[in-house]
């Protein structure tokens, strides 16, 4: 079975939408969360959705997955503090019905450009390797400073990626990692830095160039502006 965790428990405090997240913020009069769940729900290798959500839009996030038939929503439950809690609060809830050789493909619910052909990759890359990390290749030179004034370059751009989503596990794996971060009380920025800390092997699969997560404004229309591109596409046969 191939379970998608969907973390969606930003405040979008970026956004300058305190009074909407992010993730229920509407887009051509579906919210961004619907866009994200229906690739996830039209998947025929997903099998149960779980969605980590702020606690006080549970119950409109659970309607709104009855109005648009998303009906692989196996549970909502309350985020964390953190991306990272929010994760194991998933994850926590899928040890409840989730087998350990199960795949768990861990995505943002703020990254609505997902593709099928991705969501295949991820699983047939844990399948083969164990693991999946959505990578998307640097497009420009890589600075790095420390105190915000001075830089030192990082060379050899070909070799630098961004990670992004879907990220993905065999359960019983992922989880181990997760329980054993819980003990040790370390955090991590997403599941891929949890392993490096970890020392666990990660494959890479590369990401389309519109799989991108909406953080800020800028994100919010340049997803719509691509969303908009590849519907023309889709109609024109471009």
């Amino acid at each position: 079975m191939a379970i998608a965790l969907i973390f969606a428990g930003g405040s979008g405090k970026r956004m300058r939408s305190e009074a909407t997240p992010k993730q229920f913020l509407p887009m051509h009069g579906k919210p961004v969360i619907i866009y994200t769940l229906e690739h996830f729900q039209d998947h025929e290798d997903i099998e149960a959705i779980v969605i980590v959500c702020i606690k006080a839009w549970i119950e409109k996030l659970r309607r709104m997955v009855g109005r648009y038939g998303i009906d692989k929503v196996r549970d909502i439950v309350p985020g964390g503090g953190t991306g990272h809690d929010s994760i194991y609060f998933g994850l926590e809830c899928i040890k409840g019905f989730a087998k350990e050789e199960d795949i768990v493909l861990i995505h943002d619910g703020v990254r609505p450009l997902i593709t099928q052909e991705l969501i295949t990759e991820n699983i047939e890359a844990v399948k083969k390797y164990r693991s999946a990390i959505t990578c998307e290749s640097v497009k420009e030179s890589i600075v790095e400073s420390r105190d915000g004034i001075s830089i030192r370059t990082v060379p050899h751009r070909d070799y630098m990626y961004v990670a992004k989503a879907p990220q993905s596990f065999y359960f019983g794996d992922i989880y181990r990692i997760y329980a054993q971060a819980q003990k040790d009380g370390r955090k991590s920025i997403d599941s891929a830095h949890l392993c490096y800390q970890y020392k666990v092997p990660m494959h890479m699969i590369k990401s389309p160039r519109h799989n991108m997560k909406i953080t800020d404004p800028v994100d919010y229309y340049m997803c719509r502006a691509v969303y908009d591109a590849l519907e023309n596409e889709s109609i024109w046969g471009f």
